[in-house]
């Protein structure tokens, strides 16, 4: 073989190479950017109960993150209410920068649950400076309760819930004050954004705390933890741990929306459907 027959087999495999490369790249920030934050997933869980009363189906949705009301947040609300709940929680995190109220108030006014729609706030409500009261009225607007470390009270097929909406951050003294308010014939729903808090306080008649702030890490690897995780995660990541004593099941949620930086990998974005 000539000198210039090698040399152009040894440009053509290098060519190949790099178009390969260029392929793997293209397809790696394809499914990143674009496919997987809108890969949505529903998670459907059950939980066992002793309750005579009927089943409760409860959806819980996090981690909006939500810049502009798309076709994605549609999507969204469409799934959600196509599962008819009984019952939906949101655990926080519903804004970024651009300070979307609106947008949020329009992705919950297509949200629909026969008992109603119960809310948490996230550091990202406190961040851009639309917590407390403020925000209080808002959901109200549309028909969304925001609980801030108060309980409520609801009735569905013949069995009592509470639901306990423990505010960011969370304070060791509401955490005290909403345990004095549980009642062991209830069942009792905590809701956290954060799920590292104060576990060792809980007493047993807490039957289920729903997390998010998370977002599962986000970008994840085969068998490597997470690149990245906020404050106040602790060793939670997503899916279902056991916490205190009395190993109390606590879900953590991989959230609808991205932060940071607007991708995902090995970690879609989900729906949670729980069955008790």
């Amino acid at each position: 073989m000539s000198f210039s027959s090698r040399r152009q087999q040894g440009l053509s495999r290098r060519r190949f190479l790099s178009l390969g490369m260029a392929g793997i790249t293209g397809t790696f920030l394809a499914d990143t950017l674009w496919y997987e934050p809108q890969a949505l997933q529903v998670e459907r869980l059950t939980l066992p109960t002793n309750s005579t009363g009927g089943k409760i189906r409860l959806i819980q949705i996090s981690d909006l993150h939500l810049s502009h009301f798309n076709n994605y947040f549609e999507k969204v609300a469409r799934k959600v209410v196509s599962l008819q709940p009984d019952l939906v929680v949101l655990t926080g995190d519903y804004l970024e920068e651009e300070r979307n109220i609106r947008g949020v108030l329009s992705f919950m006014k297509k949200l629909k649950a026969t008992h109603g729609i119960y809310a948490v706030q996230g550091n990202w409500e406190y961040w851009s400076r639309l917590e407390g009261e403020n925000l209080r009225r808002h959901f109200a607007g549309v028909g969304v309760k925001l609980l801030i470390n108060e309980r409520a009270d609801l009735e569905i097929k013949r069995r009592p819930l509470s639901i306990f909406g423990l505010d960011y951050p969370s304070s060791t003294d509401h955490l005290h004050q909403l345990q004095k308010e549980v009642d062991p014939q209830r069942f009792n729903l905590l809701l956290s954004h954060v799920p590292a808090f104060s576990h060792e306080l809980l007493n047993k008649h807490i039957n289920l705390i729903l997390s998010g702030h998370t977002h599962g890490g986000q970008v994840r690897l085969p068998l490597l933890p997470p690149f990245y995780l906020p404050r106040y995660s602790g060793r939670f990541v997503s899916g279902f741990y056991h916490v205190s004593q009395h190993r109390i099941p606590l879900y953590v949620s991989r959230g609808i929306g991205t932060s940071v930086l607007p991708l995902r990998f090995l970690c879609r974005p989900e729906i949670s459907v729980f069955e008790t």
